[in-house]
């Protein structure tokens, strides 16, 4: 690879990474400052999945223009794929239970949240 080409490539790479890196950030800001299960879940599926999804093209770039070759590059997009189902079945489980739980809490005390009107 000539000089010209691995200069674009390693600036690519880092601007990757580092939009890679503060989308993580967001979502894990989002997840300490929202206030609800489902709002902290929105958080860090999308920004988290976003993050990592760029980190490993970042990488992915890397090992393609470099010495790796392709089954490097193959192996990280499995992984990614793998935390990407990983993150939606986790959400969705979640999720599910939060669900569960909040109904249970309104047959206890015999309210519904979703009557309360806001002032």
């Amino acid at each position: 690879m000539s000089g010209g080409v691995g200069v674009v490539v390693d600036v690519v790479v880092v601007a990757l990474l580092a939009v890679g890196t503060l989308f993580v950030v967001v979502g894990t800001v989002g997840v300490l400052r929202l206030p609800d299960l489902a709002t902290r879940l929105h958080a860090v599926a999308k920004a988290d999945n976003l993050g990592l999804g760029l980190i490993v093209a970042a990488l992915v770039l890397r090992a393609v223009t470099g010495d790796e070759g392709g089954g490097v590059a193959a192996k990280l997009v499995l992984v990614w794929l793998l935390a990407l189902l990983a993150t939606a079945a986790n959400g969705h489980l979640l999720a599910r239970r939060d669900r569960a739980t909040d109904a249970d809490d309104e047959r206890r005390d015999g309210s519904d949240a979703s009557e309360e009107v806001a002032p």
